[in-house]
């Protein structure tokens, strides 16, 4: 593919103002005491209301989401917007119980969710599953943070062709991850908070123009419609049915609905959202982000609506086995001159980079507080937790480069659908925890474990024609009948042994770990004599 020169010299010069941006940000409000973790891992707990939104924005609408969410839309229509309900959703739910993870976290001195679970069920093990659970989650999110990049990479024709050898073909995605890798190590979580204010403003100014200025160009947004109708209205193949449709029909809308009540549960069970929470300087400051993060759920209309315009734009148009993954970027390169590409993609880029610097680090954080002090160094100080964690976020992105150049890209994918459904099964030991102690630990312990094991099992089961196995996330439910999401099912699963075995364990006497925290801990304010006492981040001035 000829290479985009004067996309590739704008896409490289915002590269490098972000990677300046993210040496820069270690000496952005630096502590007197910067090998600790919660300075490293949480920003020393400092952040205001607009750098956690912009922090927060960029940790939830990645550069995959770029590129999946209107893939989506190109490939099977309505279907795809499930995204956009599921963000409404989420924000009035989580607004109710991350005020008080907050100040439980921030009384405790609680650096990941799991530290909470130990801290109020007493339970390594429930706190183990739950630490395991999150990384095994996040990993393959990492990785299509970097499958996002090479899709923008691709685009722009650099690294090769595709008989080059495998070192030439990937050089650049090998040096993205040097330079993520870099700045991740020196700043922690203070790199990607200054970054998101680039990445916000780059994407917030694509989409803007790309939903203005691209109709345009293809004729209006009736014109679109009526092309991307025709295309849905095209038998597939192989199965004799519409390939998609405008309008989600009546069979799917129980896999619809489930699905994005299910992924809205989910979100912020994510170790990387929790991570922007915690970092927030005041539980006054979470409530507001609750309130204003859904303008990015607009952003994500506007955003699915680029699939439609791929549609209108014949792009991929008689091309066997298109990847709709290339889409976007594809679109873009075609309709917008050469130097608005270049801004586009620049836009796609740092939005992977933003995402996967907050991933690797709460997934740091997540093995050193849980994994590594719990069980290996109980005695280890802050500053060598600091370190491991350090050590730790470079191994998780190196794993993620792996997971991408060494395996196919819809294993990837796969298991980031996987991950979707373990993650879920997390909801109750945390959110439940937030409001009652009712809960027995090895009831918890145990619905954790059926859903994990069912929502597997089902999972392996599904086939699409791109994999045998892994290959979806919905399957009929048991009892209801309907088709709906398996994550969902597993979790109503998982809730229903971890109530009736709460009962039987009760009853029967099986003792209950100690409970570390208090009643006023869960709604602790800026001033309370709780957070007063609290350990204080030391800054320099």
């Amino acid at each position: 593919m000829k290479v985009n020169t004067v996309a590739l010299t704008v896409f490289i010069l915002f590269f490098v103002l972000v990677t300046v941006v993210g040496f820069l940000a270690a000496r952005w409000r630096r502590a007197d005491d910067a090998l600790h973790l919660d300075e490293w891992g949480l920003g020393g707990r400092s952040f205001g209301t607009w750098v956690t939104w912009f922090l927060l924005g960029g940790d939830l609408y990645t550069a995959y989401t770029f590129i999946a969410v209107p893939a989506a839309v190109y490939g099977a229509g309505a279907a795809g917007f499930f995204a956009v309900p599921y963000t409404i959703i989420a924000y009035p739910l989580v607004f109710l119980f991350l005020p008080r993870l907050w100040s439980v976290a921030r009384v405790r001195g609680y650096v990941t969710p799991a530290d909470f679970v130990r801290g109020r069920y007493g339970s390594r093990g429930l706190s183990l599953a739950v630490a395991v659970t999150g990384i095994l989650a996040t990993m393959p999110y990492i990785a299509l943070q970097l499958v996002g990049i090479q899709a923008v990479l691709d685009t722009l024709g650099v690294g090769g062709g595709a008989h080059s050898n495998w070192f030439v073909k990937d050089l650049p995605l090998f040096l993205a991850f040097a330079v993520l890798a870099a700045y991740t190590y020196s700043s922690g979580l203070r790199a990607p908070a200054l970054i998101a204010f680039v990445k916000d403003v780059l994407v917030y100014l694509v989409i803007i123009v790309a939903v203005i200025y691209l109709p345009m160009r293809l004729g209006g947004y009736g014109h679109i419609f009526d092309l991307a109708g025709q295309k849905f209205a095209t038998l597939n193949p192989k199965t004799h049915k519409p390939v998609g449709s405008m309008v989600t029909a009546p069979s799917a809308q129980w896999g619809y609905a489930t699905l994005a009540l299910g992924s809205a549960l989910a979100l912020f069970m994510y170790p990387h959202t929790v991570t922007g929470v915690l970092a927030a300087k005041s539980r006054g400051t979470v409530r507001r982000n609750m309130a204003i993060l859904p303008a990015y759920s607009l952003m994500l209309g506007l955003l699915a609506l680029l699939g439609f315009l791929a549609i209108a734009a014949g792009v991929g148009k008689g091309v066997a086995g298109f990847n709709p993954q290339l889409a976007v970027p594809q679109l873009f390169a075609k309709l917008f001159p050469d130097w608005f590409t270049g801004v586009a993609f620049a836009a796609i880029g740092i939005g992977a980079l933003v995402p996967a610097a907050i991933m690797s680090i709460a997934a740091a954080n997540l093995f050193t507080r849980n994994i590594y002090k719990e069980f290996v160094r109980p005695d280890a100080t802050p500053a060598q937790e600091t370190k491991v964690a350090k050590l730790v976020s470079l191994l998780v992105k190196v794993g993620a480069l792996v997971f991408v150049l060494g395996m196919d890209k819809q294993l990837a994918i796969n298991m980031q659908l996987l991950g979707g459904i373990w993650i879920l099964q997390t909801f109750v030991s945390i959110v439940a925890g937030l409001f009652t102690r009712w809960f027995h630990r090895w009831a918890l312990l145990a619905g954790w474990a059926v859903g994990m094991v069912y929502g597997t099992w089902k999972a392996y089961g599904l086939s699409s024609p791109a994999t045998k196995h892994f290959g979806g996330s919905s399957a009929t439910i048991p009892v209801i009948g309907e088709i709906g999401y398996v994550g969902l099912t597993a979790f109503v699963l998982n809730l229903l042994v971890a109530a009736v075995l709460t009962v039987v364990l009760r009853a029967a006497g099986a003792p209950e770990g100690k409970d570390e925290t208090s009643p006023s801990d869960y709604s602790a304010e800026e001033g309370d004599p709780e957070l007063e006492n609290a350990p204080q981040p030391v800054v320099a001035h």
